[in-house]
């Protein structure tokens, strides 16, 4: 029975994020960018400064909403996550230096798709029976297109509830675990006969503080994630940089291997990494998989902000995608490549490459930020994706199934925290990628709603 799952899961997964899903979601990217004359490029310093300015804002958002900071800050946690680590660690290891070339390529068009995500999130969200604002790819399906596209915002919204308790909960749980065991391992702290013990512990704790912040409402999300996702982004971006600038002498080299491996992959990592394919698919799949743009998901964050204007709101889907992949998925990739670390190309590889790159600078203490960061990261991701889940399985049931749901969510930290999670991590990706594709057809059916939103925004502005 496992095995046949293990079978059918793998050749839908292969399907979701292979060549024809990377087509799709770059096709919808390309042509949004088209439609709104690449509106990520033209207006990009007016994207930061309408963003960075809305930040600086200490604005108390009404009751039922989050302030405009505090929606981006949600929407952060749950994308920068263990993958921005990992994801791209694991991304150049099988698809050379050139993968992060494609990752760049794939975040540029991720722009325009998560700034027409959140505009249209915004424009069709509603009121529900709490007072609190939502929407999100399953509100501006019903809201915005005919009733023969419903089915699509109830495929979406079943897609995220299954998707929610793997890749938002018990895989970042067991990051967490994993992380914590490490770094008391390498200081001889934890015997080996205690291990399942302090997971246990671990996963009680974390089951009840999840609970504690999600059935305190949207109010109280917002309030964790605005302190946690900056501070964490800081301190890994800071460090970062301490690397970069050791090996700066590197840096021109790096970023030579990277446009030459984008197109001849084999000529960088020694033939051991020889398709142009498979360093596009892992640039492209591993942009998406860690900033979101196509999945539709930090737009269900985003409509809880405390705003009238949809488009302004929409810039905010561009600073996210802007820091998510640009600045610390490249900060990750740079860490590892500046630092010269043995990467085996062709063989997979995690956390552990990029932790080799910051020891090349601070020494083995930095296991211990690397445990802080990773729990940080992952934490927030649980955060974020348990609004994700919450708004799901709201839209499906009703209001008065988001308690049990969020009792469920919250002890699936004890499953994440004492047991394997190969197959959970693998059928969870599966889920994850299937809801992409009801997002990207309403995303394209919507875009003209996208265009006469912000024409309209920008002829406000400039009268």
């Amino acid at each position: 029975m496992l095995s046949t799952i293990e079978a059918v899961n793998s050749v839908v997964n292969n399907f979701i994020w292979g060549v024809p899903a990377m087509i799709c979601i770059i096709g919808v990217g390309l042509y949004l960018s088209i439609r709104t004359r690449f509106l990520q490029i033209r207006k990009f310093p007016y994207a930061m400064k309408v963003t960075l300015g809305r930040m600086m804002k200490k604005k108390e958002a009404s009751d039922g909403a989050l302030t405009p900071f505090q929606a981006v800050c949600t929407a952060l946690a749950a994308t920068v996550g263990t993958g921005n680590v990992a994801g791209v660690a694991g991304a150049i290891a099988i698809g050379g230096p050139g993968a992060v070339f494609w990752m760049w390529i794939s975040a540029l068009l991720g722009m325009c798709t998560k700034f027409a995500e959140v505009t249209l999130a915004v424009h069709f969200r509603e009121t529900n029976a709490k007072g609190d604002l939502v929407g999100g790819p399953m509100y501006y399906i019903k809201n915005g297109l005919d009733k023969k596209w419903h089915f699509l915002a109830y495929l979406f919204a079943a897609f995220g509830v299954l998707a929610v308790f793997g890749t938002g909960n018990a895989t970042q749980v067991n990051t967490i675990t994993t992380a914590i065991d490490s770094a008391l391992s390498s200081f001889n702290v934890l015997p080996a006969d205690a291990v399942k013990l302090v997971n246990l512990i671990i996963g009680v704790a974390l089951a009840i503080i999840i609970a504690l912040i999600l059935i305190g409402g949207i109010k109280r999300i917002g309030n964790v994630t605005s302190k946690l996702v900056p501070f964490m982004a800081i301190m890994y971006i800071v460090l970062a940089l301490g690397v970069i600038i050791f090996h700066i002498k590197s840096v021109p080299a790096v970023f030579a291997s990277i446009i030459e491996g984008a197109f001849h992959p084999a000529s960088v990592t020694g033939g051991v990494v020889g398709s142009f394919f498979m360093s596009m698919k892992k640039g492209v799949s591993r942009g998406i998989f860690s900033n979101e743009a196509g999945l539709g998901t930090g737009s269900i964050a985003h409509a809880c902000a405390d705003t009238k204007k949809p488009v302004k709101q929409g810039f905010f889907g561009i600073f996210e995608v802007f820091v998510d992949t640009i600045i610390i998925c490249t900060m990750t990739a740079l860490v590892i490549l500046c630092s010269g670390v043995p990467v085996n190309y062709g063989e997979a590889a995690g956390a552990e490459l990029t932790i080799s790159g910051f020891t090349t600078v601070y020494g083995s203490w930095i296991s211990i930020f690397t445990a802080v960061a990773m729990c940080c990261f992952a934490f927030s991701t649980i955060i974020g994706w348990g609004l994700y889940g919450t708004r799901c399985i709201e839209f499906l049931f009703g209001s008065r199934s988001n308690m049990p749901f969020m009792v469920l969510y919250s002890l699936t930290a004890i499953v994440g925290a004492t047991m394997n999670l190969g197959l959970m991590w693998s059928i969870a990706e599966t889920f994850n990628g299937l809801m992409v594709i009801p997002n990207l057809i309403a995303v394209f059916l919507l875009s003209g709603v996208v265009v006469k939103l912000t024409k309209e925004y920008f002829a406000k502005e400039n009268g």
